[in-house]
């Protein structure tokens, strides 16, 4: 049986997944929608593969498949046909988005997801796997908690992918949790936050933890911010990108997320995220969630990774520290 799919595997941070999981000796099956880049990278990993694009998914592709580990963005125009696909060939579907409307959309879909014994677990990336682990974390830190804020730090460069991501997460509009309800915030204000190195001003921008906060540790308001520096978020034509950041370019910038959470009897505790490059640290954690989930760890439904693998597993990935304040 081909236990894993990594679909989008010919991609920038596929191949990485694809490559790792080929290492870890995990039977990988790859799949995307070129069949020339396919059986280029097949050949050169020594893997089985498979094309198909969304308009031609079928029981067929899915076939002796466990889990379906999603690398194809825009994860908006990949997720629901793959998600409905899974959901009828009892599959797991795994993904490393950031968009916030795939989180919904798992949300949307759980009990269909559950009733036939599948998991849906979008965010198995740098985005959200840090966050969501740090949000539990924090939130365990008082008694009560009643608000949460967390923001990212993204510098050096951004691949293709990730940029064209990132105009569907700015496309939805702002939004936050609101005493438990998502709502249009159009008039949200920029915020400081200290990732550990003095305050920084961050923009707010709706993230999937707006979801898989709220489902990871019932804290009813939440709020997402992001701080950028250099070119992070490019302008222009995209297909113009470079497929993403050089080894040494990933090495010369770590990745930061701070989570603040605010008490009932208005206490403010705050926690740093550290960790390596989010483009290392996606094929690392996605190709472990995956693997965890073949040995068994999983849960039918939308869930969230601190639910199904324990609000530690952000900091199994190497070179990734917590820092309480």
């Amino acid at each position: 049986m081909s236990n894993l799919m990594i679909y989008g595997a010919t991609g920038y941070t596929g191949r990485m997944a694809a490559e790792h999981a080929k290492a870890m000796g995990l039977d990988v099956v790859i799949a995307g929608r070129t069949a020339e880049k396919l059986e280029s990278l097949a050949e050169q990993l020594d893997l089985p593969h498979r094309v198909f694009g969304m308009d031609a998914l079928s029981a067929d592709v899915l076939k002796d498949v466990k889990v379906l580990l999603n690398f194809a963005g825009p994860f908006a125009q990949t997720a629901q046909p793959l998600m409905h696909a899974c959901i009828k060939a009892g599959v797991d579907y795994l993904d490393i988005t950031a968009e916030i409307n795939v989180y919904r959309l798992a949300e949307r879909l759980g009990t269909q997801a559950s009733e036939a014994g599948v998991m849906l677990l979008p965010g198995v990336g740098w985005d959200v796997v840090p966050t969501d682990c740090l949000a539990m974390h924090v939130a365990r830190r008082v008694q009560n908690p009643q608000a949460l804020r967390v923001a990212l730090q993204v510098a050096g460069s951004m691949s293709r992918g990730s940029a064209m991501s990132a105009r569907e997460i700015v496309g939805t509009g702002l939004m936050a949790r609101v005493d438990g309800q998502l709502l249009a915030t159009p008039d949200a204000q920029p915020r400081h936050f200290d990732f550990g190195q003095g305050l920084a001003l961050c923009a707010p921008l709706s993230f999937g933890d707006l979801v898989t906060g709220w489902r990871s540790t019932a804290i009813p308001n939440i709020a997402m911010f992001v701080h950028i520096t250099g070119d992070a978020f490019p302008a222009g034509d995209l297909s113009r990108l470079p497929d993403g950041p050089s080894i040494q370019e990933r090495d010369g910038h770590p990745a930061r997320a701070v989570a603040e959470v605010i008490d009932a009897d208005g206490t403010i505790v705050r926690s740093v995220i550290e960790t390596q490059n989010g483009y290392s640290y996606t094929p690392l954690a996605a190709v472990e969630a995956a693997r965890r989930v073949l040995h068994g760890n999983r849960r039918p439904g939308f869930e969230t990774p601190a639910r199904v693998f324990g609000m530690g597993f952000a900091e199994t990935i190497a070179g990734t520290t917590i820092t309480d304040y």
